[in-house]
C-alpha cells in the first residue's frame, strides 16, 4: 500500500492527552507513521489540508443499515407500535436486492459525513447481503443479524426457532469474522429482550463468555420496562445481567430509563453504553442519564440508531445534540466539546473491542481518517478546532476519509475504491424503498 502526507492541517489527535498538533501526518501501510513534524519517504503522496482538522473518523456503535430504506415512512409513533406498525413488516418485505439497496445508500451517507467504523444490527435475514456491501464499500464494520425468537406482533418472516436462530448467527460469525482485511467482524445481536426468549439469551451468553460480542437493545423507553418486569420479573439491564448478558464485550444501545442500580451495575461490569439521542428524542423514548453514567465509570459511545428513527445517520449532528442536549438538565459544564469528541471516537472504538486500533490519531493505530474543512462561513473564526468540529461543523465539510489508509472519500466525493456512486445509489434506493412498499 502507498504512502501519503496530509500536510498543514491541525491535527486533533483524541489521545490519552487530548493532544491538538499542528503539522502533518504520515500514513505507511495503512496505519499511522508519524504525527507533527513528517519526513515523507521518497514517492509519498502529498495531500494539502491547510485550513483542515484531522481527525479520526466517527466510530458509531449503533446503527442498523438495513433500515434505510424505511425513512420517511415510520414517524411520530412510540417504540413498540413503530416496531410493530412499520419496522417490523418492513424488514420482513425486505429481498436480497432491496437488503443490497438499504445498505449501499446507508454505507453512502456514512462515509460521506465522515463515519470510518460501525456497529450495526440487521434484521433476521440477508446478512450476507449485507455483509457482501460492507466488505465491497471499505468501510469497518462490525455486525450481527437480528435475533428474534418470540415477541407480539413479530411478522412470520422474522419470527426464528431458537436453533436457527443460534445455527445461523454461528455461521454468519464464522464466515465473516476477520474477512476483508480484518475489517469485519461479528456481533450477536439478540434484538430485545421482549424479542428473545430466555433459551435464546442463555445460549448466546455462553457464547459472549467464550469471547464473542454482544449487541442489542436495552432500557429504550418506559413502556418497554414495564413489559420486561411484568414478563420476566426483573429491570431490564438487570434481567440481562443475571444472565451473563453485562460485560466489557457488551454493548447495550439507548439505556434512557436505567435504575440507580442498573447504573452501578453497568459501571462496575465494563459493559459500553450507546447514547443515541436524535433517535431517542423522535420515539418519545427521553434523554439518557449520560452525565452521570461517564461520572460513574461508564464507556459512553454515539450511534444515530436507524434512519426510521433519526432520520438520518450523519454523525456531526449526533455529536452535537448529544453536547448540547444535556446541559439544560446538568449544567453548562456538562459533556464539553473535548469530551463529546471522545463519546463519538474513542467511546465507540472501545464499544466495539478496538480502541487499540481505532479511534485516536496515534503511532501504530490504522489510518481510519477524516478531513474537515473549518474555513467555511458557518464555521470561522475557529480559535478552539475541538468546539468547531463539535458545535458549528457540518457533515457538508467532509473533505476526506479514509479507513485502513485506502481514500474513500476525496474531495467531498466517493472514490471507486468503495464501488459506490452518489447519484446511482440514490436512485436505486428509491426504486427499490418503492417496490417493497408496494407489497407491504
Amino acid at each position: 500500500m502507498s504512502s501519503f502526507v496530509l500536510r498543514g492541517g491541525t491535527l486533533l489527535t483524541v489521545d490519552g492527552d487530548r493532544r491538538v498538533v499542528q503539522g502533518d501526518l504520515l500514513v505507511e501501510d495503512g496505519r499511522i507513521a508519524q504525527l507533527g513534524v513528517v519526513t515523507p519517504p521518497p514517492g509519498a503522496k502529498i495531500i494539502d489540508v491547510d485550513g483542515c482538522v484531522v481527525m479520526p473518523g466517527f466510530v458509531q456503535a449503533h446503527t442498523h443499515l438495513c433500515q434505510t430504506l424505511c425513512r420517511g415512512s415510520a414517524d411520530d409513533l412510540p417504540l413498540l407500535a413503530w416496531l410493530k406498525e412499520r419496522v417490523w413488516p418492513y424488514e420482513a418485505s425486505l429481498d436480497e436486492v432491496a437488503m443490497r439497496s438499504s445498505a449501499r445508500l446507508a454505507i453512502t451517507e456514512l462515509l460521506l459525513s465522515g463515519t470510518t467504523s460501525i456497529l450495526d444490527m440487521g434484521t433476521v435475514h440477508e446478512t450476507d447481503a449485507l455483509a457482501d456491501e460492507l466488505a465491497a464499500s471499505g468501510l469497518r464494520a462490525t455486525f450481527g443479524k437480528a435475533m428474534m425468537d418470540t415477541g407480539e406482533g413479530v411478522p412470520a418472516r422474522l419470527r426464528e426457532t431458537t436453533a436457527s436462530s443460534l445455527a445461523e448467527s454461528d455461521a454468519l460469525a464464522a464466515r465473516w469474522t476477520g474477512r476483508a482485511d480484518d475489517r469485519l467482524r461479528y456481533a450477536y445481536a439478540p434484538r430485545f429482550v421482549l424479542s428473545c426468549t430466555e433459551a435464546l439469551l442463555r445460549e448466546v451468553s455462553a457464547r459472549v463468555a467464550s469471547g464473542a460480542r454482544l449487541h442489542t437493545h436495552a432500557s429504550e423507553q418506559l413502556a418497554e420496562c414495564e413489559l420486561v418486569r411484568e414478563l420476566r420479573g426483573q429491570d431490564n439491564i438487570s434481567y440481562f445481567d443475571s444472565l451473563g448478558l453485562v460485560g466489557d464485550r457488551s454493548a447495550l444501545a439507548h439505556c434512557v430509563h436505567p435504575t440507580a442500580a442498573e447504573r452501578t451495575l453497568l459501571a462496575r461490569s465494563g459493559a459500553h453504553v450507546v447514547h443515541c439521542p436524535s433517535s431517542n428524542l423522535k420515539l418519545g423514548s427521553g434523554i439518557a442519564p449520560i452525565p452521570e453514567m461517564l461520572a460513574d465509570g461508564v464507556n459512553v459511545a454515539l450511534g444515530a440508531d436507524g434512519a426510521p428513527c433519526n432520520n438520518n445517520l450523519d454523525g456531526f449532528l449526533e455529536l452535537r445534540l448529544c453536547a448540547l442536549l444535556h446541559k439544560h438538565r446538568a449544567g453548562t459544564h456538562a459533556l464539553p466539546a473535548a469530551q463529546a469528541l471522545e463519546l463519538a471516537t474513542m467511546g465507540g472504538a472501545r464499544a466495539i473491542g478496538r480502541a487499540h486500533e481505532v479511534g485516536s490519531l496515534e503511532l501504530g493505530k490504522r489510518a481510519d481518517v477524516i478531513v474537515v474543512d473549518l474555513v467555511s462561513p458557518h464555521v470561522v473564526p475557529s480559535p478552539d478546532p475541538t468546539s468547531a468540529v463539535v458545535y458549528a461543523a457540518q457533515s457538508r465539510d467532509v473533505r476526506h476519509v479514509f479507513v485502513d489508509g485506502r481514500h474513500l472519500v476525496d474531495g467531498g466525493v466517493l472514490t471507486e475504491t468503495t464501488g459506490l456512486e452518489r447519484a446511482r445509489v440514490v436512485a436505486d434506493a428509491m426504486t427499490q424503498a418503492r417496490r417493497i412498499a408496494a407489497h407491504r
